[in-house]
């Protein structure tokens, strides 16, 4: 285990290949992220919104639905305001310096309650569950397009996610490259599997159970935990326990206990730092490859706690205001009954 120091400490983060700045000096307690918001109770329905139970008619082109009581309780739509197309070729474009590729893909919303105010924390597990199956389902189909090299399922909430709609919905975006950012960390993968004969991410999990101080949540098949070089204050990953390379091979049990670590994690999120904004995505490699073993799926809290500066957009090295080990122990400590 390496020393901590009380001056600034260099980590590195194995699974991103990038340096980490903990600020000791500056660090600032977990309170100290509280967002102290006015809090809003939002209704149960708008007129205007198009997510609302009664505007179905406002979203067109209905992909999946899920049953329940006569009525639905979560549906998959098209993204009105898509950042890719479907149909037409992929086929690349060289022109001297310049590439390109025609935007082809897929972009689709799931719209994870018919209540307009029913925040992804107080579904019941059950329901959280119902939405994940959906991303399993909606992943699996994405990669059956043609063209497809990378699809991503994300949530944005808040305003400073970047979200526009506040009905809770997720996203999902099909991408005809693979992004730059996920090769590296699949490369970084395969080049320790090729060192060592080991998958990084369950050598990491192994660490983090060890070691303990950064765990959140532990369940039979998942566990939540701040990483060892956080790039961000709660900067919060939950990893699955068995190796699986894709997410389309999760189980029905597991997906379950997924529910369970989400829930309890944005519960505390909520009640601990009053609500904060907040991405969350799904790291992982695509269907064909999920019997891969040096690559590991998970999932990615990232609270919109902190700004990037100039700095760590000019080196690319992110500050962390924040100890990892003190927030995940007050994490720990938040009381969500």
């Amino acid at each position: 285990m390496l020393k901590s120091f009380q001056m600034p400490e260099l980590r590195f983060n194995l699974i991103a290949n990038e340096w980490v700045i903990i600020s000791t000096e500056r660090a600032k307690k977990p309170e100290d992220f509280r967002q102290w918001r006015e809090k809003r109770y939002l209704p149960e329905h708008i007129d205007s919104c198009p997510f609302c139970v009664g505007n179905e008619a406002k979203t067109p082109g209905e992909i999946l639905r899920v049953q329940k009581d006569g009525g639905w309780k979560v549906r998959v739509i098209p993204n009105k305001f898509a950042v890719l197309s479907e149909g037409g070729q992929t086929q690349r474009m060289n022109d001297g310096l310049r590439r390109a590729v025609p935007g082809i893909g897929r972009h689709e919303v799931i719209v994870e309650s018919p209540m307009h105010n029913a925040f992804l924390p107080f579904l019941e597990v059950e329901d959280i569950a119902d939405i994940l199956r959906v991303y399993r389902s909606r992943f699996v189909a994405a990669y059956e397009a043609p063209g497809v090299e990378h699809v991503i399922i994300f949530k944005n909430h808040g305003e400073a996610s970047g979200t526009t709609i506040q009905h809770p919905h997720s996203q999902l975006v099909a991408t005809p490259v693979m992004p730059i950012q996920v090769r590296e960390r699949l490369d970084e993968a395969t080049r320790y599997f090729d060192s060592t004969g080991r998958c990084l991410m369950c050598a990491t999990v192994s660490d983090e159970l060890g070691d303990k101080r950064r765990i959140i949540l532990d369940t039979e098949h998942f566990v939540t935990f701040i990483p060892y070089a956080a790039f961000s204050p709660l900067h919060m990953w939950i990893f699955p326990k068995r190796h699986m390379a894709s997410f389309s091979d999760i189980g029905d049990a597991e997906i379950g206990d997924l529910a369970l670590n989400l829930k309890t994690t944005l519960l505390k999120l909520y009640h601990g730092l009053d609500n904060p904004d907040y991405n969350y995505v799904i790291r992982t490699e695509g269907t064909e490859k999920h019997r891969s073993k040096y690559f590991h799926w998970y999932l990615s809290i990232v609270p919109r706690l902190s700004q990037a500066s100039g700095f760590a957009l000019g080196s690319g090295m992110y500050i962390n205001p924040s100890i990892p080990e003190e927030m995940a122990e007050f994490m720990r400590g938040v009381n969500i009954t």
